[in-house]
C-alpha cells in the first residue's frame, strides 16, 4: 500500500506512452516544483496526456501551472491534454476567463 503524500507535496507519475497522473497540491508551495518535475519528464513526447484527477488541492498558482504546460507544449509544438481537472481550478479559470485555454 503506498503511503499518503506529506502536506503540500506532490507526485508527477509517469504511466507510460505520454500519460501521466499528478496527485497531491498543485499550490503556492508545490508549482515551482512541479514544473521542474515536469520539464524532465514531458521533453520526449510529442503528445501528452496529464490526469489531474488524484490533486487534492489547487489554486490559482496551480492553474497558472496548467496554462504554463499549454504555452510550452505550444512551443514546442507538442499537445497536451488535461483529464480529471479539479473543480476548484475550473472555477478559477472560469472566474479569470481563461477556461478556453486549458
Amino acid at each position: 500500500m503506498r503511503a499518503s503524500l506529506p502536506v503540500n507535496k506532490f507526485e508527477l507519475r509517469d504511466v507510460g506512452d505520454g500519460h501521466f497522473e499528478l496527485s497531491g497540491d498543485m499550490s503556492f508551495a508545490t508549482a515551482a516544483d512541479i514544473l521542474r518535475a515536469s520539464e524532465r519528464s514531458f521533453g520526449e513526447f510529442r503528445n501528452l496526456e496529464v490526469d489531474l484527477s488524484k490533486v487534492r488541492k489547487a489554486d490559482s498558482a496551480g492553474l497558472a501551472l496548467l496554462l504554463e504546460w499549454k504555452a510550452r507544449a505550444h512551443q514546442n509544438a507538442t499537445e497536451i491534454e488535461y483529464v480529471g481537472i479539479p473543480d476548484s481550478l475550473l472555477a478559477i479559470a472560469s472566474t479569470t476567463e481563461v477556461s478556453d485555454l486549458i
